[in-house]
């Protein structure tokens, strides 16, 4: 292969790498920049909503919440409280029989004290984007305050601003937690994904049956349909 060639390769995969570059920066300038405002780090600041969207988390193996997810429950159970918020929609993974974060959070929700009637479980919130969508189209919400660590506020309330509900973030941070710097990092590659999925309107897995919350969540059951 002559010098011409091998001097054209790396002059394309140059602009390839200038290009990714550019594109991560600004979709993380674009969703931090824009989201933002909206970020709070107390409840006792944040405007009120419809409902706490609790984003869900690991689970570990004997059931109780780890600790990222347990902060968030607790953040929620504060905001119910409060009453900055009259329901708590607990989103998460629940892909096996095996493995339950919305069952683990209502039972959580329970024991501290929390009304059936005002719990809501989305068993198919697979990941941020899918469960701010399915707020809105499934449990047909207009207003809520996510509840999530500070790395991952900025991109859930971008997605939720940006699909037209009224949506605010409120920080879960009591503590420090293991393994914080590989989940900036994961979340700045994150904000990239969460740039286009918005950019070309990217569907959820699974939508289904509305459950309004403005029900009743002990009589809320979810009938999941590819959209």
């Amino acid at each position: 292969m002559d010098r011409q060639v091998l001097k054209k390769i790396g002059i394309f995969l140059l602009a390839v790498i200038f290009l990714c570059i550019v594109v991560f920066i600004f979709s993380n300038y674009r969703v931090l920049s824009t989201s933002r405002k909206y970020i709070y780090q107390n409840v006792y600041d944040v405007p009120p909503a419809q409902t706490a969207l609790v984003l869900g988390a690991g689970v570990k193996s004997n059931g109780q919440l780890s600790d990222i997810l347990r902060d968030r429950a607790d953040t929620a159970i504060q905001l119910y409280r409060d009453k900055k918020v009259a329901k708590i929609l607990a989103t998460g993974d629940n892909s096996t029989i095996h493995y339950n974060e919305t069952k683990a959070m209502e039972s959580y929700f329970l024991m501290h004290d929390i009304p059936s009637k005002d719990i809501f479980l989305d068993y198919a919130g697979f990941d941020t984007y899918d469960s701010l969508y399915r707020a809105r189209d499934v449990f047909q919400a207009q207003s809520l305050i996510v509840v999530t660590q500070n790395f991952h506020l900025n991109r859930a309330v971008y997605y939720g601003r940006s699909i037209g509900m009224e949506v605010y973030g409120v920080s879960a941070d009591k503590e420090t937690y293991r393994g914080i710097l590989w989940f900036k990092i994961r979340e700045s590659l994150a904000r990239m994904k969460g740039f286009f999925d918005i950019l070309f309107h990217a569907k959820p897995k699974f939508l289904g049956t509305p459950i309004p919350l403005s029900g009743d969540g002990q009589h809320a059951i979810i009938t999941s349909t590819t959209p």
